[in-house]
């Protein structure tokens, strides 16, 4: 018997909450974070991989998998979870993130979005009732609302058309969503602006969504200016309802996020960054190309217990990295993945026992060197 996802706040100590979420492949604790699997993989690592780290939800993305290799091949394969062979829940993005970098801004009209395929140059449209079948036949846990990520910075006038548009297009993919055992996702939008975020929060939950995502933050603003969106746009989401803050994976704004309510976070940071040499360390993060990990034998971190951590040496994933050798990107990728987790593995320790706010302050202080002589 499948269901929608069911979540349940257990504890908590400030605005940051302890939870579980209830899926057709499990239950899993959040705050949790999400590695990123935009073509139906994370890149360069197999699904028994992502289990050994502890991976609950991973993303896919419903863009690049309408392109290819289109979604009624996934949906004949029997749903993203077969084609991938992965037997944990997946979330599948809107697609409206990739669409708008690739668009003009007199591409998006009400209707949807012109734009050009990134792959051959081949002209596409894609609307919100498009995105939302295109995530029933991938047959996801998790569907998102297509929406307009909002640049930085714009004016006001732009932030409240887009906002608008946004919210009747959350409005129209719920009426033609017809997976029932998918949850829908709304995503609150506003850009900078107190009362968009205001209003698009409060409207997004009148439609009534199965959780709530904010979407238009860490796309150039700065930190204080990113926290803040969050905050204006968080405290009018129901607290009975997951809420997930799109695009997110850097440790600090993971911790910032937490203090705010947030309870999901995803990105491909982790991945990117090991691809080119750098790893999250709790001394801060570190680049592995640099000559002074040539003879240094020690591992990326002792505290994690990761493949990585626990059978290898910095000098010799340097040497796979410098050698552009695949195995040093997989080595890092799963450490900067299981770095994350278990950030958030012991974020909901630090929650239950009523200590998160300690935990935050001791970890940012050491991963910023604040307590380096």
């Amino acid at each position: 018997m499948f269901m929608k996802i069911q979540y349940q706040l257990l504890h908590q100590d400030g605005n940051a909450r302890y939870g579980k979420l209830k899926t057709n492949y499990g239950t899993y604790e959040t705050p949790m974070f999400m590695p990123v699997g935009t073509q139906a993989t994370v890149k360069t690592l197999s699904p028994r991989e992502l289990k050994e780290i502890s991976s609950g939800i991973i993303l896919s993305n419903t863009y690049h998998l309408w392109l290819r290799p289109g979604e009624d091949i996934v949906a004949k394969a029997g749903g993203l979870h077969k084609f991938m062979n992965y037997d944990g829940p997946i979330l599948t993005d809107s697609g409206g993130f990739q669409v708008f970098s690739l668009a003009k801004s007199k591409d998006i009209v009400e209707e949807g979005v012109h734009f050009k395929s990134h792959l051959n140059g081949e002209r596409l449209f894609l609307t919100p009732e498009k995105s939302i079948e295109i995530q029933n036949k991938l047959d996801s846990d998790i569907a998102m609302s297509f929406d307009e990520c909002i640049p930085y910075p714009v004016t006001y006038e732009y932030a409240k058309q887009s906002t608008e548009r946004t919210l009747r297009w959350a409005e129209r993919g719920k009426k033609v969503h017809s997976n029932e055992q998918q949850s829908l996702f709304g995503i609150v939008q506003g850009g900078e602006f107190q009362d968009l975020r205001e209003w698009s929060a409060k409207e997004t939950v009148k439609l009534g969504f199965d959780g709530y995502s904010i979407g238009g933050t860490s796309v150039g603003e700065d930190k204080n200016t990113m926290y803040q969106m969050v905050e204006d746009a968080i405290r009018y989401l129901p607290s009975d309802k997951p809420r997930y803050l799109m695009g997110v994976g850097d440790p600090i704004d993971i911790l910032e996020g937490v203090e705010r309510g947030v309870d999901m976070f995803d990105c491909v940071l982790p991945t990117r960054l090991a691809r080119h040499g750098h790893a999250f360390t709790l001394n801060g993060k570190i680049n592995l190309k640099n000559a002074k990990y040539k003879d240094d034998f020690t591992s990326i971190d002792d505290s994690c217990d990761c493949e990585a951590c626990k059978y290898y040496t910095k000098a010799y994933i340097r040497h796979l990295i410098v050698s552009q050798e695949t195995f040093g990107q997989r080595l890092l990728s799963i450490h900067n993945l299981r770095f994350l987790i278990k950030l958030t593995e012991n974020i909901r320790k630090s929650i239950q026992e009523d200590n998160f706010f300690e935990y935050k302050r001791n970890f940012i202080s050491r991963y910023e060197g604040k307590n380096k002589s």
